[in-house]
């Protein structure tokens, strides 16, 4: 407080001339304080969510929008496979509540790595998770939850790497002793 009324004191112009020369440059170039000003604009509230099945890597960013989905910048209905399609959008058409919170989200997804089918699993998953991670309440994941658990819940099994000795992981050559 004492602090304060110092500057005050350094930056009211009728000390300035009690002052010593010097001390007086210094007081005029101090100056007041002002308040930061914040944004009139809302921060908008932006999820990211990452999801994995097999090789296939979808990384999900959800925010406030009209509803639309894009993966690597081209809309969902736009995909060629109708199978692929409706396991991608199976979180979405789980019940009226996830529609409904579907529609007032937009979503880019990047999604690389493994095959259509391991992608169209790594899609559906991330989709899942920003959905039930925009809702902020715990009754979209329990529905999740008991429709079906691989929805939120990542499948850790990778493919095991090839070994020496071998055609695959596990598999040794036959041996031949003719």
């Amino acid at each position: 407080m004492a602090e304060q009324q110092e500057m005050m004191q350094m930056v009211a112009p009728e000390n300035a001339a009690q002052m010593q020369p010097q001390e007086a440059q210094k007081a005029t170039k101090v100056k007041k304080a002002t308040p930061r000003r914040r944004s009139a604009k809302k921060a908008e509230k932006i999820i990211n969510v990452k999801s994995k099945r097999k090789e296939a890597v979808a990384r999900a960013s959800a925010k406030q929008g009209n509803g639309r989905i894009f993966i690597n910048g081209h809309d969902i209905n736009a995909m060629e496979n109708e199978i692929y399609k409706s396991v991608a959008e199976e979180p979405i058409n789980l019940s009226s509540i996830t529609k409904e919170l579907a529609g007032r989200m937009e979503m880019k997804i990047g999604l690389h790595g493994g095959g259509s089918s391991g992608q169209a699993q790594a899609l559906r998953s991330a989709i899942a998770k920003a959905i039930s991670k925009f809702a902020d309440t715990d009754t979209i994941r329990k529905e999740y939850m008991r429709y079906d658990r691989s929805l939120l819940v990542d499948d850790y099994r990778r493919v095991e790497p090839k070994k020496f000795r071998g055609p695959k992981a596990r598999a040794r050559f036959q041996t031949s002793y003719r």
